[in-house]
């Protein structure tokens, strides 16, 4: 192996700030063991839902140097995408759909994966140290390696807070084989609030520090491919993909700044949509309006689902002309929620009629389940 040259912690930091990255620390490459039986629990009480590649990686999220045995050292870094107001105030307006924050502009995975690269490329050129880079889709604990890196400290709704930036932080990590000067880990600033758990529309935290994604919008709009629970759908709301009560409503917030990064400031057509308008989307044009989003990856049937429920969930009968069509939709999915939605805001007399035209088939399992429920 090719002799190292050691680093300095402080240029580290400095070429991060120069790639844009807002916080930086350095822990060293391991999960300490209680963290990692917190993880086992979480998959052993199926908490993860259809999410069936944390379980099938659990041992290298569990451990950096079972997913890369050369790891000495994992450089941790944040960039603020930090909202100019309250993401829960869309919530009381029930013909708009409310995006979660991160998903109104671009990709992050994209943004964040281009300057970790420059900043692994830059360390290697240094050093001659050997890297890897990391943004979330791989199998790593990115959470309490930021907190044992000093970045901020898992609350109790299990999510990242800084004590300079709230809950709006973009993560990423590049491991490297160079032993580098380690931070001291943030502690633990919670105390006795848990706003963050009485905030949740679905309760899906059974405790601090706990969360059951099965629950959790945010799973549920995004991560799950079928049918959402009948009993969840009416506590969803407007919200249409993902959801930010837990993270707004912190009181570390107060301390948070507004984002001025360009690719993190929420796009205006994003920023409150009109249901009436996402329900009509056909592939094609899901596609166009959610380009470069990470919206898009969840695919337009699903999306429309999303839409649907918000739109039963509104009481806005005038919002019936957009449902009937999907109704024949080519999508079950789309078909079965679509009944759904016309069976919320519906009268009795048109909710016959509509049963009557678009009677379905004897394949239909999920609209007949639907209409007879």
């Amino acid at each position: 192996m090719e002799k190292t040259k050691a680093i300095d912690r402080a240029a580290v930091a400095a070429k991060a700030a120069s790639l844009g990255f807002d916080v930086v620390g350095i822990a060293k490459a391991h999960i300490d063991s209680v963290t990692q039986e917190r993880f086992r629990t979480f998959l052993g009480e199926g908490f993860a839902g259809d999410m069936r590649w944390l379980a099938d990686k659990a041992d290298r999220r569990a451990d950096p140097r079972v997913l890369w045995p050369e790891a000495q050292s994992v450089i941790a870094v944040g960039m603020n995408y930090g909202p100019g107001s309250d993401p829960r105030a869309i919530l009381d307006r029930k013909d708009r759909a409310a995006i979660s924050v991160y998903a109104q502009n671009r990709d992050y995975h994209d943004v964040i994966k281009t300057r970790l690269k420059a900043l692994a490329r830059w360390l290697s050129e240094e050093s001659g140290a050997e890297v890897k880079v990391f943004v979330d889709t791989a199998p790593v604990l990115e959470k309490p390696l930021a907190q044992q890196a000093g970045i901020g400290w898992q609350g109790k709704h299990t999510n990242l807070v800084s004590r300079a930036y709230g809950s709006w932080l973009f993560l990423g990590e590049v491991f490297t084989s160079l032993a580098l000067t380690i931070d001291a880990p943030e502690t633990d600033h919670c105390g006795a609030c848990h706003a963050c758990l009485d905030a949740c529309p679905t309760r899906a935290f059974p405790a601090p520090y706990r969360i059951d994604a099965r629950r959790c919008i945010s799973y549920l709009t995004i991560e799950h491919k079928g049918h959402i629970d009948r009993a969840l759908r009416p506590l969803m709301g407007n919200r249409i993909y993902g959801c930010d009560d837990c993270l707004a409503v912190c009181p570390w917030n107060k301390f948070a700044n507004t984002t001025t990064f360009d690719a993190f400031v929420p796009r205006a057509e994003l920023t409150a949509p009109r249901l009436n308008d996402l329900v009509r989307l056909d592939d094609a044009a899901f596609r166009t309006l959610f380009s470069g989003s990470p919206i898009k990856r969840i695919g337009r049937d699903r999306f429309v689902r999303n839409v649907l429920i918000a739109i039963g969930n509104s009481g806005m009968h005038s919002l019936m002309p957009a449902v009937e069509p999907l109704l024949k939709d080519a999508s079950p999915l789309v078909r079965a929620m679509a009944v759904w939605a016309v069976k919320s805001l519906g009268t009795p007399d048109e909710i016959a009629h509509l049963q009557n035209t678009y009677r379905c088939d004897e394949t239909d399992a999920d609209v007949r389940t639907e209409w007879a429920a």
